[in-house]
């Protein structure tokens, strides 16, 4: 192989060639290949045990897959041993390199008093956002978290509507309204940062749900999106999550369920809030497979991102990936980040995805150093004009406070005269004065 990929871990609900009463099992995302790569975060080995069930007289198996043999496999034809064209690099380098240089530049702006409320930062996440969103088309649908920025982006939300966002300017992609965990774009299919865990899922499975319907019961042909449902390690206790793989799965939707373990929720460490930390092991209890990638390596994320999201167009239905991945920052801005090993953090640090994908375009002769040196400059120019256009931008006006609050505002936002409630000088008369 072209690149040093650790191994990835692919478990399916059923071995390849089974059969149930007869008809055959196709269960072309991956080949049972084993491997006996641990769990990345563990202190300890962990074993990957095959579940043997009876379904009659089958007996049902959870091969665990390397990727880098399914990429060995589809490459086999090729003359070239590269993973990504020169332009596929540029793309996913500027993506992150944009991520990164945006996060620190959020970091910046909150300390000086820009921006208020919680922040959370991706730094370090980078090749999951990357890895998966850039594969997508601007019909697919997108469901984020409270860490969001990045996803936006990646989706194709501009640089200056994010900024203004997390200034509360009228110029942010949601009027000022949403702030940083509730990025929202209609026309990029972004369908919102959700402050509370688990609560897009229900949401990403609704949009899921639509895309079959208009193509199997609407007819459109060529209606063939794909739902991506981001979340963190912490969520995956949580019944939402239960209830929605339960869900897609018997509905065979098209969405892939992506889990952004970054090891820690807020600071609880991963390997002590759930009794079987390997969470991809989840998707076979609900019929659907279940994939480990090393969330740290923007071209292993891809290859199975593509698997995945080709298996959702074909109507094979959703796809549990665990993205092992590693924030190098604390849970938000306003967290010391006292809590984590600094002997762990170190040791994640010197897998900095960015720096990997860099290395690797130099060293497979598919970019110059003078190449992704423009890339930056190019980013830091965005960066810097989208700050210039947050604080120039206004913010909004007393009239929109009350809008999408009530689905009909008479009465409540508006009043009798037709003219918002809070436009009158009486309004906030009573009240402290903010």
């Amino acid at each position: 192989m072209a690149t040093a990929y650790s191994s990835a871990k692919f478990v399916q609900p059923l071995s390849l060639n089974s059969t149930i009463n007869g008809r055959s099992c196709d269960n072309s995302l991956f080949d049972p290949l084993k491997t006996g790569t641990s769990f990345l975060g563990s202190t300890r080995k962990l074993r990957v045990n095959s579940v043997l069930s009876n379904q009659g007289n089958v007996r049902r198996r959870l091969p665990v897959v390397a990727v880098s043999e399914v990429v060995k496999e589809k490459k086999v034809k090729s003359s070239s041993n590269l993973l990504i064209t020169k332009q596929e690099g540029l793309e996913l380098y500027e993506d992150m390199i944009l991520g990164r240089s945006f996060e620190d530049m959020c970091a910046q702006m909150y300390y000086r008093g820009k921006m208020f409320g919680f922040v959370h930062l991706y730094n370090g996440q980078e090749a999951v956002s990357t890895g998966f969103i850039k594969l997508l088309k601007k019909e697919d649908s997108v469901v984020s978290t409270y860490r969001d920025h990045v996803h936006a982006l990646s989706k194709g939300v501009p640089a200056r509507a994010v900024m203004s966002e997390l200034f509360g300017k009228a110029t942010g992609c949601c009027r000022g309204q949403g702030g940083s965990m509730h990025m929202f774009s209609k026309e990029h299919n972004l369908l919102g940062g959700f402050a509370f865990i688990g609560e897009g899922i229900p949401v990403a499975t609704g949009a899921a749900f639509t895309s079959k319907y208009r193509r199997e019961v609407l007819k459109e042909a060529d209606c063939d999106h794909v739902t991506f449902a981001f979340f963190g390690d912490g969520t995956c206790n949580n019944g939402q999550f239960f209830e929605c793989l339960n869900m897609a799965a018997l509905w065979k939707l098209p969405i892939v369920f992506v889990v952004e373990n970054n090891l820690w929720a807020i600071g609880m460490s991963h390997l002590r809030a759930t009794s079987d930390p390997q969470i991809y092991k989840k998707g076979p209890a609900f019929g659907m497979p279940g994939v480990h990638v090393d969330g740290m390596d923007v071209l292993k994320v891809r290859e199975v991102a593509k698997e995945a999201i080709e298996r959702a167009r074909r109507g094979e239905g959703p796809t549990l990936v665990e993205c092992e991945t590693y924030r190098f920052r604390g849970h938000s801005l306003a967290d010391p980040d006292e809590l984590r090993d600094p002997a762990e953090k170190a040791r994640y640090a010197a897998r900095d995805p960015i720096t990997a994908l860099k290395k690797y375009l130099i060293e497979s002769s598919l970019a110059s150093e003078a190449e992704l040196k423009a890339i930056e400059k190019k980013i830091d120019e965005v960066v810097e004009d989208a700050v210039e256009f947050a604080d120039e931008s206004a913010p909004p006006p007393r009239s929109q406070l009350l809008e999408n609050v009530f689905a009909d505002p008479k009465g409540f936002g508006i009043g009798p005269d037709g003219r918002y409630r809070c436009e009158d000088p009486k309004f906030t008369e009573g009240t402290a004065h903010v």
